[in-house]
């Protein structure tokens, strides 16, 4: 029996190296990611932007909009911006439940996160209703490599979405706010703690602002803001 185990078990080593995936873009071979090499540098990175809101600017001062009225959160990062072929990679990542794509797209967001300090990550909260519906939470599978990486904790106790709201991407910019507002909770006493808030795509910052506001009245004494994706204005 142990002998056919370990035959079984070349065999299955000797199939794992020949296994290949296609390229969720091209095609193309990529072995075990699911981009291969080309598409992945064609990816519309994210250029020089405000430390505080990741919008673009020109030698990566903060904008105006900011300097203006400055956002709860006190610095924010994307590795993209919410353009051709990203879009289509994030809604097939949310509303195909390719997980592959979260555990890719977290290790880029891992990267960035090198550059940070933060005591734990808190993935923007799904509303239960939401959660039964999507089956999974998009923003606690980009956080699992960046916790794994920076061995730092997921906490999805602390805070929740205890209002359901209609869908952010369903409602005009202006009316993002107001749709958020009060949507969120905290029950932990979080003073002093540095966080880490992580979410797919950041269009106008509502939710992860409103979020940054209810943990900072807990006491929080830094929110950093991660995102896959930063929507830019139309």
């Amino acid at each position: 029996m142990a002998i056919l185990t370990q035959t079984a078990q070349r065999i299955c080593r000797t199939f794992a190296g020949l296994w290949t995936q296609d390229c969720l873009l091209c095609g193309a071979p990529s072995a075990e990611r699911p981009l291969c090499t080309a598409c992945e540098d064609d990816l519309p990175r994210l250029g020089r932007h405000c430390p505080r809101c990741a919008l673009p600017t020109i030698g990566g001062e903060i904008c105006g909009r900011c300097l203006r009225k400055a956002p709860f959160f006190d610095t924010a990062d994307a590795v993209f911006t919410y353009s051709f072929p990203i879009d289509k990679l994030v809604q097939s990542f949310k509303y195909g439940q390719r997980l592959l794509l979260g555990e890719y797209f977290g290790h880029a967001l891992a990267e960035l996160a090198t550059n940070l300090a933060f005591d734990r990550i808190i993935p923007l909260p799904l509303h239960p209703s939401r959660l039964r519906q999507r089956g999974f939470n998009q923003a606690l599978e980009l956080a699992r490599p960046i916790s794994r990486l920076s061995a730092t904790i997921i906490d999805t106790d602390s805070c929740r979405r205890c209002r359901a709201t209609a869908a952010q991407a369903e409602l005009p910019w202006r009316a993002r706010a107001a749709n958020v507002r009060g949507a969120f909770d905290c029950r932990a006493d979080l003073n002093g703690q540095r966080l880490l808030l992580v979410d797919d795509v950041l269009t106008t910052g509502a939710s992860l602002n409103e979020l940054a506001r209810v943990v900072k009245l807990h006491g929080a004494s830094a929110v950093s803001v991660l995102v896959l994706a930063r929507a830019l204005p139309r």
